[in-house]
């Protein structure tokens, strides 16, 4: 089997094919803590890609409560269980991918969700690890916590997806990286669906062929962010072109956020996808989980998501989220703002790193008014 580099575990790994980079690659920055689960994104993008018939049950995006919500149910416990031990020393990853543990005769290790593994969407939602007792009181990390993960299709580097198509039907676009599948080669197989490690490869059972994220490619092409990322109303994502680490460019918001202040980490770097969507993670929450979740880099990202107060250039990217629905393809901060602009070079955003605060007199004296409340 060809061996391919990925920089998330810090070694070579075993892939299927030979390594084979787009010309660009789309990725986004997922911000955990500022994710209120409103669900506004997931109905987004229903609203805008599976509402048709076989498509009931699909969601290219959903936001699940962690540690016990999943959606389809157990899809990364069961796959965490099957991989067995993972360990790292250091930055690099010494257990055994997807690919590396997969059975013969597979491409990737997996398993199939039963149909009933999907109709629980918000199986776990808002339910929190531990009890509350008396006396409790918060500190940080949270004796007792959840929190919310966005998931959509990671749009991976080495996608496991493409790796088990007998079909070759599934392919990443030359032009930026988004994996999609032609649904006229595609017949039902379900080995995507099986070998996906976040089973966001979905089988619409009235057509009989598999569906995914397709990355709202329509707006991307037209120099907009994904329809999950413009309804987001706690601001917590940004869409933009990621990089391996030698070639990062870090004027532009993910490169940044990704290789330059390190804040942003992948989902599973474990299993050996090199996946191009990434979190900022909960900063709340105890270090064990998140570092099975996210990987070695966790105590890193929090120390530094902490200060951003005394960064101006993280502050700033920081705020140009949700601050535009144009592709941000640079960004700039000076003088007490953020700006973002364009593949052109035109300024699309521009955002105060603090707000004016305003102090009102208590009294109006040319209307004779109090403005303000007292007895």
């Amino acid at each position: 089997m060809p061996k391919v580099y990925n920089w998330q575990i810090g070694r070579e790994m075993d892939y299927p094919y030979e390594a084979a980079y787009p010309e660009k690659q789309f990725g986004a920055v997922f911000d955990i803590n500022k994710c209120i689960a409103c669900q506004t994104c997931t109905l987004a993008c229903k609203n805008a890609w599976t509402s048709g018939r076989g498509q009931e049950h699909m969601f290219f995006n959903n936001v699940e409560t962690k540690p016990y919500g999943s959606y389809p149910l157990g899809w990364d416990v069961r796959l965490l269980e099957q991989l067995g031990g993972q360990s790292w020393s250091g930055g690099v990853y010494t257990g055994k991918t997807v690919f590396e543990a997969a059975p013969a005769g597979r491409a990737a290790l997996g398993f199939l969700p039963e149909d009933e593994d999907w109709a629980h969407p918000n199986h776990g939602e808002d339910e929190v690890a531990g009890t509350i007792d008396t006396g409790a009181y918060f500190t940080l990390p949270h004796p007792v916590w959840m929190f919310y993960l966005q998931r959509i299709c990671n749009h991976c580097s080495y996608p496991a997806c493409l790796a088990s198509c007998p079909r070759k039907a599934i392919y990443k676009r030359e032009e930026d990286g988004i994996v999609l599948i032609d649904q006229t080669r595609c017949r039902g197989y379900r080995e995507c669906a099986r070998s996906c490690p976040f089973k966001k490869v979905l089988y619409n059972t009235v057509t009989r062929v598999s569906e995914k994220c397709i990355a709202c490619y329509p707006l991307v092409e037209q120099g907009r962010q994904t329809y999950c990322t413009l309804s987001c109303i706690g601001r917590i994502r940004i869409n933009g072109w990621v990089n391996f680490p030698d070639k990062a460019v870090l004027d532009s918001p993910v490169d940044f956020l990704v290789h330059g202040r390190k804040v942003a980490l992948p989902l599973y770097p474990q299993f050996g996808l090199n996946v191009n969507i990434y979190y900022i993670p909960p900063i709340h929450v105890p270090s064990e989980f998140l570092l099975q979740m996210f990987g070695p880099g966790v105590p890193n990202a929090i120390d530094t998501y902490k200060r951003v107060k005394d960064d101006p250039e993280l502050l700033g990217v920081l705020l140009l989220m949700g601050s535009t629905d144009k592709w941000i393809e640079k960004f700039r901060v000076k003088e007490g703002f953020a700006y973002g602009y364009d593949a052109k070079g035109d300024e699309v955003s521009r955002v105060p790193l603090k707000e004016p605060i305003y102090i009102r007199p208590d009294f109006n004296a040319a209307t004779g008014a109090f403005l303000h409340n007292t007895p």
